[in-house]
């Protein structure tokens, strides 16, 4: 089958155009049907298998009953009182919500039709193949707008609805002089696969500590895209992990929209067995004195597959910009592959920028070091991976109280 009869053969299993987002989608299914069909010769696919993508194209219709997301997702119980807790699947759009936490509105039908893709816009990621795909199959959305120094911290949690692609999508718009806490969960699990989209707004001097914790299972797949625009003085600090997908494709786009705002991110990929994990970041200076600090990291065991791709774009009206991006890899096996490829492309002449790639195993002298003290092969190996991954993971929110179980991740990745 041609790959233009697998996106055809997709859009056709698709429920008519309905609810919320109808426009969208008819407008989605369009652009999807003529955009090409992603290759190897496209240079943002370059290092993908693009068996995975047509994989998850399968046609299996969303099933309408709620995902048990509790079964996936057990440590959701927690006793902190500070917490608002939203569990997104196809279906849930909040309108079942009587009451929300002060500082958090639902996002009107008018203020929808003007936020709406805008940030998608900006990023000028409205042509991605991922998103498209997302627009032509969401039929609900989660919109808020949020104000105010004492909010909860928001968690929202997408779980898996298995043998079947479930597209959900978020805009957040925060508003100025705000301090947000966000986690994102989503979730994988036996065949399922997952499109998500989500755009965020930051407003002037705004503070955002935003954390995304994708875990898979089975055979499960993600796609999940991310707009982000931030406006002067405002503060965006994302904090990202993947692990456990067959197939998984992170791709967060940040635009400084006039400069004079900082960024910081931090991402974890952790892939084994022959699970491909990808992260394709895009960050952009629209105006002076702008800062990002940028640390990515990837483990890869067994004969598995991670890629990352960061570019960084500084024009000329980016003067005084101040970026620093660093990929760094572990490679824990000597089938595994891994990919990197940090992209500064710089005009403005009055910059602080640098870049920077390192693919290595685990330091013999680090290993001999803690053996000669008494510690096993496979302690020296948990305790090394456990400082290589909590350089990133110590940035999720709540990360002592709440994310406990990523030790397990540590324990797993280390035998």
């Amino acid at each position: 089958m041609i790959d233009s009869e697998i996106s055809l053969k997709w859009l056709e299993s698709l429920k008519e155009p309905n609810g919320k987002l109808k426009k969208i989608q008819e407008n989605g299914r369009k652009n999807f049907y003529k955009i090409n069909f992603p290759s190897n010769k496209d240079e943002d696919w370059r290092l993908i298998n693009i068996n995975n993508l047509k994989s998850f194209l399968r046609v299996s219709k969303p099933k309408e009953s709620k995902a048990k997301f509790k079964e996936q997702y057990p440590i959701l119980k927690t006793t902190l009182k500070n917490i608002y807790k939203i569990e997104l699947d196809p279906s849930n759009n909040l309108d079942k919500e009587k009451s929300l936490p002060k500082g958090i509105e639902k996002l009107t039908q008018s203020e929808l039709d003007v936020y709406l893709g805008k940030a998608i816009n900006d990023c000028k990621r409205d042509s991605s193949w991922p998103i498209l795909l997302n627009e032509s199959s969401a039929n609900q959305v989660i919109g808020l707008k949020v104000k105010g120094n004492s909010l909860p911290i928001i968690e929202i949690v997408i779980p898996a609805i298995e043998d079947s692609v479930s597209s959900t999508r978020l805009i957040i718009k925060v508003e100025e002089n705000t301090n947000l806490d966000l986690v994102q969960v989503i979730l994988g699990s036996k065949d399922s696969a997952q499109s998500n989209l989500t755009e965020i707004i930051a407003s002037k001097n705004s503070h955002i500590n935003h954390g995304l914790i994708a875990l898979g299972g089975g055979d499960a797949s993600l796609l999940s895209n991310l707009a982000i625009t931030q406006e002067v003085s405002s503060e965006y600090s994302f904090t990202f992990l993947q692990e456990g997908w067959r197939f998984s494709r992170l791709e967060p786009s940040f635009l400084q929209n006039s400069g004079g705002a900082k960024t910081t991110l931090k991402g974890l990929q952790i892939s084994s067995k022959s699970q491909e994990i990808c992260t394709h970041t895009w960050v952009r200076f629209n105006g002076p004195e702008g800062e990002l600090d940028q640390l990515n990291k990837a483990s890869a065991k067994d004969n598995s597959h991670t890629s990352f791709n960061g570019v960084v774009q500084v024009p000329r009206a980016a003067q005084k910009t101040k970026a620093s991006q660093l990929s760094r890899n572990l490679m824990l096996s000597k089938r595994a592959k891994i990919d990197t490829k940090p992209e500064l492309e710089i005009i403005a002449d009055d910059v602080r920028c640098t870049h920077g790639a390192t693919v290595s195993q685990l330091q013999e002298d680090e290993l001999f070091y803690l053996m000669s003290r008494g510690i096993g092969s496979k302690q020296a190996n948990k305790l090394l991976l456990e400082g290589y991954y909590k350089e990133i993971l110590t940035g999720l929110p709540l990360y002592e109280d709440r994310w406990s179980f990523l030790n397990n991740l540590i324990t797993e990745n280390s035998k």
